[in-house]
């Protein structure tokens, strides 16, 4: 990782982060109910590499903090045609998610929504369609496929 620190606190770092998803789990214990945040991050440099990560904390700060190092270390590398799009259509399935890639031309744009569009956007990928086919809508589990399909590219 390339943290450089200018003067102040702040680290900067070359990945760009998005909080894919945030949600409040309990857990049931002899003593009632414990509370506790589990982020989805997804880290890319808009360069060909991304990753996801699952973080779970006692505040919010803690699990997206612990979801940033997780994505880190789950990164790849995708090879992008021409620097903008797949280089042939995949379709990946990650449990109850089935995620679908077609490349596209020049000027087409990102067509993609939800988990999807989110990690082929920090992936690198400007010109591509892609489509959620599976049953479930949940967020984590679309970007984990898409990421599975990305996976599957560069190989």
């Amino acid at each position: 990782m390339n943290n450089r620190d200018f003067g102040g606190n702040k680290k900067y770092s070359e990945f760009q982060e998005r909080v894919l998803d945030l949600r409040r789990v309990t857990r049931v214990m002899a003593g009632g109910k414990r509370m506790s945040f589990r982020a989805t991050v997804v880290l890319g440099d808009q360069r060909g590499r991304v990753g996801v990560g699952i973080g779970k904390g006692l505040d919010v700060a803690a699990a997206v903090e612990k979801a940033k190092r997780q994505a880190q270390k789950e990164m790849i590398r995708v090879v992008l045609k021409n620097n903008r799009t797949v280089s042939h259509e995949i379709e990946c399935k990650y449990s109850a998610a089935v995620v679908r890639i077609k490349p596209a031309g020049k000027g087409h744009g990102l067509i993609a929504g939800g988990g999807c569009r989110t990690v082929l956007e920090l992936a690198g990928v400007k010109d591509a369609s892609a489509k959620q086919i599976g049953r479930t809508s949940n967020k984590l589990t679309n970007a984990l496929a898409t990421l599975k399909a990305l996976e599957k590219i560069s190989s």
